[in-house]
């Protein structure tokens, strides 16, 4: 009697468990999600350093204009100045690999965003950016042609030291909207 039962209890579970699962319509929660960039040969979406004041360390990119900056260039200065405005072009690009293996074009829609009052963010040239210079941009990366990124620092009236910041990066499949 009792495997009887006990075998009837593992019949339910299982009808139970193939039931709910057969027919799972729509799950709502509220979550968030991080990434972290990391060195990877088969990458589909890249962000490549063009100048030497944008590094990777442990798998996040960084752009330090300082003299810790491992690939600090022996012409470099300690830094940027006070009261003044520095235009950086080309730091790093983006680009699509995204469908590289079946030979289709289709076009990204990347979303950069800082939470820096007085860096701006510009994609392409600064004398004709694709977007920018603004704090958030967007901007659309075609298959095979990648888009630099620049950074317009307005240090007037910074005090001396060590300014920090983060970027977010976010690329969706296909292009940005009007």
């Amino acid at each position: 009697m009792n495997k009887l039962f006990g075998l009837a209890f593992l019949m339910v579970g299982m009808l139970l468990a193939v039931g709910a699962g057969a027919n799972f319509r729509y799950y709502s929660a509220d979550r968030s999600a991080s990434f972290t960039v990391v060195s990877d040969d088969n990458e589909l979406i890249d962000l490549t350093a063009l100048q030497p004041y944008v590094t990777y360390n442990n798998g996040n990119i960084y752009v330090d204009i300082s003299d810790n900056n491992p690939n600090h260039p022996d012409w470099g200065g300690d830094g940027m100045s006070p009261n003044t405005t520095y235009v950086f072009e080309e730091l790093f690009q983006v680009s699509n690999e995204l469908w590289e293996n079946n030979q289709t074009n289709y076009p990204i829609c990347v979303d950069i965003k800082s939470n820096q009052d007085n860096v701006l963010l510009f994609a392409g040239d600064y004398s004709s950016p694709v977007a920018g210079p603004a704090h958030n941009i967007e901007f659309t990366v075609e298959h095979g042609n990648p888009i630099p990124v620049g950074m317009i620092f307005d240090n007037t009236n910074s005090t001396l030291g060590l300014d920090q910041f983060q970027m977010s990066f976010e690329a969706t499949a296909g292009a940005c909207g009007p």
